[in-house]
C-alpha cells in the first residue's frame, strides 16, 4: 500500500489537523514535490520560524550596517543577508555606496580574508540555528589556536528547542504535530526535543528533505495521533541519531554559552541565543568595538511575525504578492530562498 493511500486511510474521519515544518528547506522541499496539493484535506501543512535569515531582528542588521559603514572594516556574510532589511536601510544598500562586504559560503573563508587584509577587521555575521553554529565555533577555535587577531564574530544564532517552546505557550498557535528540522537534529540528536511529548503530548518526527522522506513523517504524526500516543520519531535515521553529534556539541558548548535574544515577529525567547563565551571575547566584536543604534519602531503591514508562528498564511498577508516581492521584499520572510513568503510567492505562481 503506498504511503499516500496510507495517509488517507488514518486521516479519514479525523478533525482538521494542523503539522508544522520547522524548517525552510522543508517548506521549500514540500511546495517543490507538490506535497499540499496531495494531502487530505483535513491535513494543513504551516510553516514555522524555521529560516534563520527571517528571524533576525532589526537590532543585529542596524548593528551589522554601523560596523560595514567603518573604513577599517570587512563584512563577512551569507548571500541572503544583503537584503534582510534593517530599520532603515539593509546591507545590500550600503554595499551599493561603497562598503566592503564579501559574501561567503563557509565561516572558515574568514580565514583567508583575514590573512589577506591585516590592516581591516574581518566581522563574519555569523547568522543560524544549531546546524551551522558548530562550524562558527570550530572557526574561532582555528583562529585563536593560529594567532589570528583581526577576526571578530557578531552573533546572532539561535537555536530550535526554546522557540518550540515559545510557540507551544502561545494560545494564538495550533499545531498538532512537528515536522523536526533534519539538519538540526543532526546535531542536537532526538533526544533534546523529547519535552515536546513529556511537556505538550504533542507527536514530532525528525525527517529528511526527500518528497517520501516527508510523507512518511507525516504518515507517522498520523499514526501516533490515531493510537493517542505522542513520541519524538525519527524517520531520518540514516544521519539522525538520538544522542545527535557529540563532537559538535561539544565545540559550541567550549565557544558558546545561552542568552535570551529577541527573534524578529516572535520577540524574545529565553535562552535561545548563542554567545561566544569570555574566555573568547576577543573575537566577539561587541566587546572589542561595541557600537550603538538607535532603536527605530517601524510601522508596517508585514505580518511576518504571524506567518512564522504559522496563525496565517503569507496569502492572507495584505502585502504578499503585491508591495511584498522577493526583488523588493518589505519583510525578512521574502528575502531568503527558504523563508515562507518567498517560497509561497515561487511555487505558487509556478503551480498556477
Amino acid at each position: 500500500m503506498s504511503v499516500i493511500k496510507k495517509i488517507f486511510e488514518l486521516a479519514e474521519g479525523k478533525k482538521n489537523l494542523r503539522f508544522m515544518e520547522v524548517c525552510g528547506t522543508h517548506t521549500v522541499s514540500i511546495f517543490r514535490a507538490g506535497i499540499r496539493q496531495i494531502l487530505p484535506p483535513n491535513i494543513e501543512l504551516v510553516s514555522g520560524p524555521g529560516c534563520p535569515v527571517c528571524v533576525t531582528d532589526d537590532e543585529f542588521i542596524d548593528k551589522s550596517i554601523a560596523y560595514a559603514k567603518k573604513s577599517d572594516v570587512i563584512i563577512a556574510t551569507f548571500g541572503d543577508m544583503l537584503k534582510v532589511p534593517g530599520s532603515q536601510e539593509n546591507l545590500a544598500e550600503v554595499q551599493a555606496e561603497g562598503a566592503n562586504i564579501k559574501i561567503i559560503y563557509s565561516p572558515l573563508d574568514c580565514l583567508k580574508i583575514a590573512a589577506e587584509n591585516p590592516d581591516k577587521k574581518i566581522i563574519f555575521l555569523a547568522v543560524g540555528f544549531e546546524t551551522t553554529a558548530p562550524t562558527a565555533a570550530a572557526t574561532i577555535l582555528a583562529a585563536k589556536n593560529s594567532g589570528v587577531k583581526n577576526l571578530f564574530f557578531l552573533s546572532a544564532q539561535k537555536l530550535v528547542p526554546p522557540a518550540l517552546k515559545m510557540l507551544l505557550n502561545d494560545p494564538a498557535v495550533k499545531v498538532d504535530g512537528f515536522l523536526l528540522p533534519g539538519h538540526v537534529a543532526v546535531v542536537t540528536g532526538t533526544k533534546i526535543f523529547n519535552f515536546l511529548s513529556s511537556d505538550y503530548t504533542i507527536p514530532s518526527v525528525a525527517t529528511g528533505f526527500e518528497a517520501e522522506e516527508i510523507l512518511l513523517a507525516i504518515l507517522n504524526l498520523l499514526k501516533q495521533i490515531d493510537e493517542n500516543s505522542a513520541e519524538v520519531a525519527n524517520e531520518y535515521k540514516s544521519v539522525v541519531k538520538p544522542e545527535g553529534n557529540i563532537s559538535a556539541q561539544k565545540i559550541l558548548s567550549q565557544v558558546y554559552e545561552t542568552v535570551d535574544v529577541n527573534w524578529r515577529g516572535l520577540g524574545e525567547i529565553k535562552n535561545s541565543g548563542l554567545k561566544v563565551r569570555e574566555e573568547f571575547s576577543d573575537f566577539d566584536i561587541e566587546k572589542i568595538l561595541p557600537v550603538e543604534v538607535e532603536k527605530i519602531s517601524k510601522k508596517t503591514a508585514c505580518r511576518c511575525g504571524e506567518v512564522l508562528r504559522g496563525i496565517i498564511s503569507p496569502p492572507e498577508c495584505p502585502l504578499f504578492g503585491k508591495n511584498c516581492q522577493p526583488l523588493h521584499a518589505v519583510g525578512p520572510c521574502m528575502v531568503s530562498v527558504e523563508g515562507v513568503c518567498a517560497a509561497w510567492f515561487k511555487y505558487k505562481l509556478a503551480q498556477k
